[in-house]
């Protein structure tokens, strides 16, 4: 029989519980997953009671809450509260999601907290995104073209431009891709979701030249072809859009170039 065992420091253990304030009546349970891999320390789930009455709507508003009020050591990454800047990506209620979009009341029970899964992490909330970034630029997420610039701005017609429409709008919060099997299993060569619609958003993009070295350099047996369309990319997306699609789009003009 095969057995198997988890690596040192794998094994999430009970953490600490700081209790709401005395008479405090609207009250809920945040479970945050903490780890400093410096520490040597297992991974644990704090318990922190907060006052809704006195807490903005947001899982985000908790979070700073929690960090100004209880804990100051608490590590998360967040930025402009809005939903554009993608910073505060974590997996809140078994979801991927943004906690400044993600409204408290709509968990049921306690609110569970953890990083962005499959991702190394550098302490607590915060997963080491260096990998990631290094797969967007590999990309070259820019306009390529060898006509000269022209004195004012590229033109597009509305048609045109309205073919960016759900590709543009990505923040590269990588919601999608640590959502994905397949980048889970492949994420040192497989560029994932969040990737493959960045690089879709510029072969679509009609005033872009470079179609042909676009394509080329997705065309691998792992770069673009471990997609399996499992549809996790787009159920989670926070800004509703459809890697899925995006990626069967630069298919069909595999296909379509041969």
């Amino acid at each position: 029989m095969a057995e198997f065992s988890l690596p040192a420091n794998s094994r999430i253990v009970g953490g600490n519980s700081y209790k709401a304030p005395a008479g405090a009546k609207n009250v809920k349970t945040f479970k945050i997953y903490r780890f400093d891999p410096d520490s040597g320390r297992t991974p644990r789930i704090d318990n922190f009671e907060i006052d809704l009455d006195d807490c903005g709507p947001m899982v985000l508003d908790a979070l700073i809450k929690i960090k100004n009020e209880v804990d100051a050591t608490l590590t998360f990454r967040r930025s402009c509260r809005e939903g554009v800047c993608g910073s505060c990506a974590f997996n809140i209620d078994g979801t991927n999601t943004l906690a400044c979009t993600k409204y408290i009341a709509e968990v049921k029970g306690d609110v569970k907290i953890y990083p962005l899964p499959h991702m190394p992490v550098v302490k607590d909330l915060v997963p080491d995104l260096t990998h990631a970034y290094a797969q967007h630029a590999s990309i070259e997420p820019w306009l390529k073209s060898a006509t000269p610039a022209p004195g004012r701005e590229r033109l597009q017609t509305p048609e045109d431009r309205a073919k960016l429409d759900g590709l543009w709008e990505c923040i590269l919060c990588f919601c999608c891709a640590t959502s994905c099997p397949s980048y889970w299993w492949n994420g040192e060569r497989y560029l994932g979701p969040a990737i493959l619609l960045q690089a879709y958003r510029w072969i679509a993009d009609t005033r872009d030249e470079a179609t042909g070295e676009r394509l080329d350099n997705l065309e691998d047996p792992f770069r673009l072809y471990r997609c399996h369309t499992i549809m996790n990319c787009t159920k989670t997306c926070p800004k509703h859009l459809n890697p899925a699609k995006a990626i069967a789009e630069i298919k069909k003009l595999m296909v379509a170039r041969r």
